[in-house]
């Protein structure tokens, strides 16, 4: 039943997910919206609520492993799994000026992301300063972007785009409501699944969300960087991967924190103690990984004005090497245990 729960979940995520953008993104169409806003705020971010209605219903569970690991898995899925397969189908072509301001803005709270980690911040102040810092973020990047020679604002223009839906007002709006009832549906089985295969085999709820859930709430960021390779404008598959990242962290762990405020310290009820102290729930090998991956991105698309094949390559075998990590198959290196 449980393995029913996950697939049918992970099922309605997607295709909710995918009709709660088109039709949301069909509806601002419909208002005389820009595809400059579409581009960056329903498409660019629209690919995040699967992860932010999971990451809710987790921690509304007491099921906090997977919700955070579902953020930092999904972060490093998005850049190691995603344009990985996207740059070996299609090299990606990269304009360093149209990701430099997203890009480096999601280094800085990458790094902020980290540092919460570290020192266990995740207080209702801590998630409200996280949400106004997104607000903005998106108000500061609309302002910039009406500059029409600025190559950002025709990479988001190039977002909205990509999405095809011109549905009338109320059909579009019929969509969208529709594809909201399937993700909070999906997320409910997900995560109800997810925790009965953690306690079934003593697997640790983080490991569940840094795996299965991440992997499964990426999809959607998976099917447009794909198609956004395939059709060329792969700025397109970069801006809505880093768009993304940037909304994983702000916004999910910002209006989690900002709801239900939690601790990535394990109860020692829960996880047993260490020295006397709770087990972290994040070790630093999946610190170190999201890091990492952010470097690698850095390192290919702001240097060599492309994703190769081969580059694409590295990142696939990155990705694969850390699921090895994750599930004891290669040596890792020393930090904290996995809560559970």
């Amino acid at each position: 039943m449980m393995y029913l729960m996950i697939a049918g979940g992970l099922l309605l995520l997607f295709a909710g997910g995918e009709a709660l953008v088109r039709g949301s993104v069909s509806v601002a169409r419909r208002l005389g919206i820009s595809e400059l806003v579409i581009g960056l705020t329903l498409v660019g971010f629209g690919t995040s609520v699967p992860e932010l209605v999971t990451s809710l219903e987790a921690v509304s569970k007491g099921a906090v492993g997977i919700s955070v690991g579902n953020v930092i898995g999904s972060n490093v899925a998005n850049i190691l799994l995603v344009l990985g397969v996207a740059a070996i189908l299609s090299p990606i072509l990269v304009q360093p000026r149209a990701i430099a301001r997203d890009g480096s803005f999601m280094i800085a709270v990458t790094v902020l992301f980290c540092a919460l980690l570290w020192f266990d911040q995740f207080s209702r102040p801590v998630g409200i300063a996280l949400v106004v810092l997104l607000a903005a973020y998106l108000a500061f990047s609309i302002i910039a972007d009406r500059r029409r020679d600025d190559p950002a604002a025709e990479m988001h223009e190039h977002e909205g785009e990509t999405v095809e839906a011109n549905y009338g007002l109320f059909l579009g709006l019929t969509i969208a409501l529709a594809g909201l009832i399937g993700v909070v549906a999906g997320a409910n089985f997900l995560v109800t699944g997810s925790v009965s295969l953690a306690r079934s085999f003593g697997i640790s709820e983080t490991v569940i969300g840094l795996t299965i859930v991440a992997i499964g709430t990426s999809l959607p960021e998976l099917a447009t960087s794909i198609v956004a390779a395939l059709r060329r404008k792969a700025d397109v598959a970069i801006g809505n991967i880093i768009g993304s990242n940037i909304f994983n962290i702000l916004g999910i762990i910002g209006v989690t924190a900002m709801v239900y405020p939690f601790s990535v310290r394990g109860s020692p009820a829960a996880e047993g103690l260490a020295r006397g102290e709770p087990v972290s729930l994040v070790s630093m090998t999946d610190i170190s990984t999201l890091i990492l991956s952010v470097l690698l991105l850095v390192l290919f698309a702001f240097t060599g004005r492309r994703l190769s094949r081969w580059e694409g390559g590295i990142l696939l075998g990155a990705y694969v090497l850390y699921m090895g990590l994750i599930f004891g198959l290669v040596p890792a290196p020393g930090g904290f245990a996995y809560g559970g």
